[in-house]
């Protein structure tokens, strides 16, 4: 399977959990996969050595992707680099939980920046290539939160709303330049994010999905690839819910 033989493709946030999932999954159907971390360099060299396991070709590239000077300057050597850039996985994010009357500001501003603002970073500075090509797929993980709300993640469902209306506007800015923009929207996904959660509120949740269980980052995985392929030439502006039933 190599229908991303000739595509480069940048995954934000891959070197664990949902876009370590996407990263592997690119590279085993052919893309090169640029795999961005911002801090853990060990977890991201464990993904860049299953991609190679796998005949896969990968480079790291460690970046915040909340600090835009930067992320224009990286993206821009990136697609010199490597001939330009097809694909982009917006996936990095963080959270900071706690109930709005108690949250410190420095933990709504933080989760905004890097949740939020690197989306806009990493997407400003794709589509210079992108529209210059006349071709790009552009796939944002947004959350089910920021469809429902949830308590204790006001910074986090914020954040994750707001990229929803992101993918919807930029879908309608690029796509005349055969660019496509859109969102896959998980729900619980077996990820360190929910790792530590503990076992009442995870057998609470589970009860609330139709399923019956807490995704995986494959799961996520495959729809981003999806989404990035030929066979979604015709989906842009669309927010896709990977929940298990959870929200619908």
């Amino acid at each position: 399977m190599m229908e991303f033989k000739d595509r480069v493709a940048l995954v934000t946030g891959a070197s664990r959990g949902i876009g370590r999932a996407v990263a592997i999954e690119l590279a085993r159907r052919g893309a090169f996969v640029v795999v961005n971390y911002a801090r853990n360099q060990s977890a991201a060299e464990g993904v860049l050595e299953e991609i190679r396991a796998l005949g896969g070709r990968a480079y790291l590239c460690q970046f915040d992707v909340s600090d835009f000077s930067l992320v224009q300057e990286i993206i821009a050597k990136v697609e010199q680099d490597f001939g330009g850039l097809h694909i982009l996985v917006n996936n990095a994010g963080i959270t900071r939980d706690g109930l709005v009357m108690r949250m410190k500001e420095e933990d709504w501003d933080e989760v905004i920046r890097i949740d939020l603002k690197g989306v806009f970073n990493c997407t400003r500075a794709a589509l210079k290539s992108m529209i210059k090509q006349r071709y790009g797929r552009i796939v944002n993980v947004t959350s089910v939160v920021g469809e429902m709300g949830n308590s204790g993640q006001a910074n986090y469902s914020a954040a994750k709303a707001g990229i929803i209306g992101f993918t919807k506007a930029v879908a309608k800015e690029v796509g005349s330049r055969g660019i496509t923009v859109n969102a896959v929207s998980p729900g619980f996904i077996e990820t360190d994010m929910t790792y530590n959660l503990p076992k009442d509120l995870k057998d609470r949740y589970i009860e609330e999905i139709p399923l019956g269980r807490f995704g995986t980052p494959e799961d996520v995985a495959k729809v981003v690839a999806f989404l990035v392929s030929d066979d979604a030439s015709y989906i842009t502006g669309e927010i896709i819910r990977v929940n298990g039933g959870l929200y619908t």
